[in-house]
């Protein structure tokens, strides 16, 4: 092989691994959201600024606060309480998401919130 090909091929690779970064970089948050909870979507509660997306797994509840738009850091948080226990949260400033919260319910009824900025949601007790 003379000098020309193997540059070639390592421009081409470069190319390759840039690209696959890039596609990486590029997904959006609630693509991460989606992937730290484990179980299925059993609810979004959404409100001005972003949404709370709720998971549930052999008795386990989990949730995650997603803003409308990915822009800086802002403040965030997310917040589950299974009846008669106290809450478990997530509070900071984030890019993306607040969370996972993840709680035992079994078969209690939960209560979540979440906020990003100056906009929230507070669920009352559901899934019961």
């Amino acid at each position: 092989m003379d000098s020309g090909a193997i540059r070639r091929r390592l421009a081409l690779g470069m190319a390759v691994l840039t690209a696959s970064g890039l596609l990486a970089v590029a997904s959006p948050g609630s693509a991460q959201a989606a992937e730290s909870c484990s179980g299925r979507k059993v609810r979004t509660l959404p409100f001005s600024t972003g949404s709370v997306r709720v998971y549930r797994h052999d008795g386990y509840v989990c949730a995650v606060t997603v803003p409308k738009t990915v822009s800086g850091r802002k403040p965030m948080s997310v917040s589950v309480q299974a009846r008669g226990l106290r809450p478990a949260a997530d509070v900071g400033r984030y890019t993306h998401h607040a969370g996972p919260v993840t709680v035992h319910a079994g078969h209690r009824c939960v209560w979540l919130r979440g906020s990003v900025g100056t906009g929230s949601v507070s669920s009352g007790w559901i899934l019961c």
